[in-house]
């Protein structure tokens, strides 16, 4: 089987190189996420949280103000960006070596959070939701996170028709790996998107054939943790729901995922250390 192994981004002066796939932990600064202990409430909540996950492992740390769960509220610019900065400055200030990724599909707040520091945005909509949002993330030279979604989040529960849903993916992603392109920037990662305007079939049908998204030639990031297509399956809820999201993992780590973005960093650590090593032995 083929792996992207080739694949590096810069980062704030950094190469990060994908021969070992890397974990982004989610630091959600709202208050209805979907998974009730991944909010964080306070500073010394934030800060207890981050530690944790720096010590466990994490390359990046995900900081989203903006619930994208299915039916959340829309919430507007400020309210969004009362949430983020502060949250941002005091971790920047905390954890001065760590890399910040900024979840927003704002441009706005995107431009907001890179003059705050953050090192890279991850784009729900891929450019879809704010027509700036390509050449704002070009501007500033940071890697962009391109994630796959049909409506919004208020609408995505029922934007899940496909004609022909793989090479659909597939057409999505050539078309913004243009765009991205032709807005100057240099370092695109692609997100498929679980969940997102996605039902269970496409959900299950994506990870059993998460490689042919390979063909892209860029760095792959899943979004699988705790998700209801894992706790619905196993007919749970989000909080039992790990054990399930460390199969998925493994799962995805098998179709060429390179960074896992998680609520719980040392099993996805630990799942990435068992991968690697069976995969030595793969004929």
């Amino acid at each position: 089987m083929v792996k992207n192994t080739n694949l590096s981004i810069q980062c704030r002066g950094r190469i990060l190189d994908f021969s070992k796939p890397l974990v982004m932990g989610i630091l959600n600064l709202t208050p209805d996420s979907f998974y009730e202990k991944s909010r964080v409430e306070d500073e010394k909540d934030l800060f207890q949280t981050a530690e944790k996950m720096i010590m466990e492992g994490a390359t990046f740390l995900d900081l989203g103000a903006y619930s994208s769960r299915p039916g959340a509220d829309n919430i507007d610019e400020k309210t969004e960006n009362d949430r983020l900065i502060p949250a941002l400055n005091f971790l920047l200030k905390e954890f001065p070596e760590m890399l910040f990724s900024a979840d927003t599909f704002r441009s706005e707040i995107a431009k907001s959070a890179l003059d705050n520091g953050a090192d890279l945005i991850n784009d729900i909509s891929g450019g879809s939701l704010d027509a700036e949002m390509m050449k704002t993330v070009g501007n500033y030279s940071v890697p962009y996170i391109m994630m796959h979604m049909k409506g919004n989040p208020q609408t995505m529960i029922s934007e899940t028709h496909y004609l022909d849903f793989l090479p659909e993916l597939i057409d999505y992603f050539s078309l913004k790996i243009q765009q991205g392109l032709e807005a100057g920037i240099k370092d695109i990662i692609i997100d498929p998107g679980f969940g997102f305007a996605k039902n269970r079939e496409h959900n299950f049908q994506l990870l059993a054939n998460l490689n042919c998204l390979e063909i892209l030639q860029k760095p792959i990031l899943v979004g699988l943790s705790r998700k209801s297509m894992i706790y619905k399956l196993l007919e749970t809820d989000a909080e039992n729901a790990l054990n399930g999201s460390t199969a998925a993992h493994v799962l995805a780590l098998k179709g060429g995922a390179t960074i896992l973005r998680v609520h719980d960093v040392k099993p996805a650590v630990e799942a990435i250390k068992i991968y690697q090593e069976t995969e030595k032995y793969y004929f």
